[in-house]
């Protein structure tokens, strides 16, 4: 293949993690549910205007017959498209018992604020 092809991404094992976003006092938050994954695994980065969570799921899951299986051993990919109004030196990121969790802070000049009448 040469570099001028775009290369297809194998999707058969890309899990994607449930989340949550909620807006909170000039920030914004994600929680992104990832079992099984350690935080050392977990790459948080902005490109351009998307914010991209990626991680390998390292969780040993047997090989063998299966009653039931809900959870998956594979890759975990999500992507976010942020604006202007996100700082992004100011994203944090902090795991806790499999949830990672982001915040995003606006800036200020996004910030909604009143004017004064004279």
């Amino acid at each position: 293949m040469n570099s001028d092809q775009a290369q297809i991404e194998d999707t058969s094992t890309i899990i994607q993690p449930a989340c949550s976003i909620s807006e909170e006092a000039g920030t914004v938050r994600l929680t992104l549910e990832m079992p099984g994954v350690d935080r050392d695994g977990i790459e948080v980065h902005v490109e351009g205007n998307e914010l991209i969570i990626s991680a390998k799921n390292a969780a040993s899951i047997p090989d063998g017959k299966y009653l039931i299986r809900e959870r998956m051993a594979g890759n975990y990919r999500k992507r976010f498209i942020i604006d202007e109004t996100i700082d992004r030196e100011k994203i944090e990121a902090s795991m806790t018992d499999g949830v990672l969790t982001l915040v995003l802070a606006t800036k200020e000049s996004a910030k909604p604020r009143r004017i004064e009448i004279r």
